[in-house]
């Protein structure tokens, strides 16, 4: 048996990245990366994109912004609004958290409250490790 991507073997086996919408070349900017991140999570994404992260002294356009936050980190808002700086049109922010009754864990209202406010919507929340819970943000689709 082959191990090609496609059929119904490649969506068991999709990597948490591709989950994501992550795909090979795509540049991902990292945010808020402390001691205390999923580093298996890391390593998955940067294995779908088959490249490294970003930082935020990157200073180009990227696909997507990964940004780890806790509740000590200050203002969300803030945190989301800045987060938005270098995502190309389109792109997606995937907030992650600690997942509730963690140390730092952040209030699931906090975040719905937050993303309007930053300018964006709240479209999807999935856990993506033991301590992590993904949300994904977008920026809601307004006529010009």
């Amino acid at each position: 048996m082959s191990a090609t991507a496609g059929g119904p073997e490649g969506t068991a086996t999709q990597t948490l990245g591709g989950r994501l919408g992550f795909k090979p070349g795509m540049v991902i900017q990292e945010l808020g990366w402390d001691e205390d991140v999923d580093d298996e999570l890391r390593v998955q994404i940067e294995d779908t994109i088959d490249a490294d992260m970003v930082d935020g002294d990157y200073g180009n356009v990227v696909d997507s912004v990964l940004l780890w936050w806790r509740d000590e980190d200050g203002d969300l808002v803030d945190a989301l609004v800045d987060s938005l700086t270098d995502l190309v049109g389109g792109g997606v922010i995937w907030l992650l958290t600690p997942k509730v009754g963690r140390p730092n864990s952040v209030d699931p209202a906090d975040v719905a409250e937050a993303a309007p406010i930053a300018g964006l919507a709240t479209t999807t929340t999935a856990a993506v490790s033991k301590d992590w819970t993904a949300t994904r943000l977008v920026a809601p689709k307004t006529p010009h």
